[in-house]
């Protein structure tokens, strides 16, 4: 599959990035403005440009990461020039509803929310499409699946969809910086700690996503009657550790709402 993707951001290089290292048989191309930032991604056979309508002609599918404000003079300049092209769109807060208006209805529309995780394979990417463009949309979710998960959502979701999966890889990190610190605290050098941290939290979701039970159950497995386990939890839930991180993703979730 030819893959255009307009917004060569943090993102935009991700996605690009995990399609050339996990997914075969695809032509990558990503635009940006200033391409000296991202130049290297030609060492992987991915070809860059700063002509949003380089190559895209060609590209069975447009993959949008640019920001909000950016989408109308995007559609603008691209659509007089692609035909019967599908569109998936990662940006943020853009319903399939309007996407359809702004592109009039004439283009196959997809929505994905993918996160920077995709060049690890590892992304948690969510999709979600009008079911009159299921076809369309199937090399779509094959393609991200290559790229860690991709499961089909209702839109309605999408925006809850971007708080847990995308706006989640920080509040992940967040917590692997606070236990990080906490390691330096308790004697470990920094990136001691931070291996220890990071290796800690890939082991538990690994777990999770191979058991595919509830975390209370694995949790269940570490803590022992009167150990240093449960205590550790109860003091953490005494200082709101759970509905700290609760509250935050919800307010996310309303920023994205406006």
């Amino acid at each position: 599959m030819k893959v255009h993707i307009i917004g060569g951001g943090n993102l935009g290089v991700s996605i690009a990035l995990g399609i050339a290292k996990f997914s075969k048989n695809n032509q990558v191309t990503v635009t940006r403005r200033n391409i000296a930032s991202i130049q290297y991604l030609s060492e992987y056979g991915i070809t860059v440009s700063n002509d949003n309508k380089h190559n895209i002609q060609e590209a069975d599918v447009v993959i949008l990461t640019i920001k909000p404000y950016q989408v109308d003079t995007v559609l603008a300049e691209i659509l007089p020039v692609i035909q019967n092209k599908t569109i998936a769109s990662a940006v943020s807060g853009l319903s399939l509803e309007v996407l359809q208006t702004k592109t009039n209805f004439e283009y196959p529309v997809v929505r994905i929310m993918p996160n920077i995780a995709a060049q690890f394979g590892e992304s948690a990417t969510c999709i979600s499409f009008p079911e009159k463009y299921k076809d369309n949309a199937a090399p779509i979710v094959d393609l991200f699946q290559d790229l860690g998960t991709a499961p089909v959502i209702d839109e309605k979701l999408m925006d809850a969809a971007t708080v847990l999966g995308a706006c989640g890889t920080a509040y992940a990190l967040r917590y692997i910086r606070a236990s990080m610190q906490a390691g330096i605290e308790i004697g470990f050098d920094s990136n001691t700690a931070l291996s220890i941290a990071a290796q800690t939290v890939k082991g538990a979701a690994k777990m999770l996503l191979e058991e595919r039970v509830h975390p209370e159950q694995l949790i269940d497995r570490v803590t022992t009657p009167q150990g240093c386990t449960i205590v550790g939890l109860n003091e953490m839930e005494h200082n709101g550790f759970s509905s700290s991180l609760i509250k935050g993703i919800k307010t996310s979730l309303k920023q994205i709402k406006g």
